[in-house]
């Protein structure tokens, strides 16, 4: 019954959130969220003693589909509703839900997922309400996972949800262009859904995987949509893909992040980077050239070599440099320092890295001073190696990440 908490009923709420809002209209997001988490309960209890139904999907559709039906008609006003919706009704048939299960679902969570990325919603509101109405993760939760607290996590979905209902006459129906101008927001959405589950802000857990896989299951959607049928979208799915196949040994018994060099490769999950191949090849169609191109281009380099020693780093570097086109960053220019010391020797790096001038956001980064200890330390520079690494774990944002420091930097 856990399990299916976790897994089954958290992507229920997204699906049944998305397909019911639109139905009833966005004025109406709050009744639907109580009518859909009203419905979980209910299956909780419910199933805990007569079992799970035949049809668990059909069950928590029909029930949620009552349960709103239900609170429109406390109020008279909401009537037209009704009227234009024939299919929330007491009766609804079996053959209606099948309906609904397989043709509307995607299609709704799709249409919600440009409706969560609206321009004129913040980016990090963006996130929250996508996390909260898609993914079906809590106010708590998301706090937990965004590094933020809850007040600040329920504060940014409410601006969302206000916006979206104080403009909902204006929002249901998209248009070629609306998808084409947001496409580019929904993709960095899914994109940091990801990229938190990888390496986690939270302070006891340095992977959340669950994360990592809605961020999957959502892009898999969208590309399997028109809108999403795109170079960029196919790169940010390869991404993914080659990612979340080294997860397997990115921490170690001790819950440890492990380096490249340190991980086991034989735990590699070789059926997902199979899948970033074949979206990897895809995205190569056209000139579209994205930031999701070169780090998938990165990824894939390493998820091919036999060994850490094995890595193409030339071609890394090169990854690296279309990188610091598409989207530049000194975290990039950083990135690319240790493959140049990779390469060419830690001295090679140490002296690419002192050309450059650091933004004071890199200076009270912990990647910064970890590599300049790294480079340092091989180069036989050991006094400035252990100052560096010092700064690099007094500056360490969670526990892991500081214990995973204190062993690669200390030894």
């Amino acid at each position: 019954m856990k399990n299916l908490v976790e897994n089954f009923f958290r992507h229920e709420y997204g699906h049944l959130v998305a397909v019911l809002t639109q139905k009833v209209g966005l004025s109406h997001i709050h009744d639907v969220e109580d009518a859909v988490q009203n419905a979980l309960i209910k299956a909780l209890e419910t199933w805990a003693q007569n079992g799970t139904p035949d049809k668990p999907h059909a069950w928590l559709y029909k029930v949620a589909n009552n349960n709103i039906l239900g609170i429109l008609r406390q109020n008279n006003t909401r009537s037209e509703i009704l009227k234009k919706n024939q299919d929330i009704t007491d009766s609804i048939t079996k053959e209606e839900i099948e309906t609904v299960l397989t043709s509307e679902f995607k299609e709704g969570i799709l249409k919600w997922l440009f409706i969560c990325c609206h321009p004129s919603i913040a980016i990090d509101s963006q996130i929250v309400f996508a996390l909260k109405t898609l993914c079906g993760f809590s106010i708590k939760e998301i706090s937990i996972r965004l590094f933020i607290t809850e007040t600040n996590a329920y504060k940014r979905y409410s601006r969302a949800r206000t916006y979206l209902k104080n403009h909902s006459n204006n929002l249901p129906q998209l248009k070629q262009n609306d998808h084409c101008l947001r496409l580019p927001a929904v993709n960095k959405v899914l994109y940091l859904i990801f990229t938190e589950g990888y390496l986690s802000s939270h302070l006891q857990y340095s992977i959340r995987s669950e994360m990592c896989e809605e961020a999957i299951r959502l892009s898999s959607i969208l590309v399997d949509s028109p809108m999403g049928k795109t170079p960029e979208t196919f790169a940010l799915l390869a991404l993914m893909h080659l990612h979340i196949s080294r997860l397997p040994a990115r921490v170690n018994n001790a819950n440890e992040l492990l380096l490249l060099e340190q991980q086991d490769r034989s735990l590699w999950d070789q059926n997902h980077i199979q899948h970033g191949l074949y979206w990897l090849s895809q995205a190569s169609v056209g000139d579209e050239l994205s930031r999701y191109h070169a780090e998938a281009g990165i990824a894939i380099e390493h998820c091919l070599a036999a060994s850490f020693e094995q890595t193409n780093w030339d071609k890394i570097i090169k990854c690296y440099e279309l990188l610091e086109k598409t989207t530049p960053s000194a975290l990039h220019q950083l990135n690319k320092v240790v493959a140049i010391a990779q390469l060419q020797g830690a001295e090679a790096g140490l002296t690419e890295l002192y050309k450059q001038k650091p933004p004071e956001w890199l200076l009270e980064s912990y990647q910064f001073h970890a590599v300049i200890s790294d480079l340092n330390r091989r180069c036989g520079k050991q006094k400035k190696a252990d100052i560096s690494a010092q700064r690099a774990i007094n500056l360490a944002p969670t526990p892991a990440i500081k214990k995973s420091l204190e062993t690669r930097l200390k030894s």
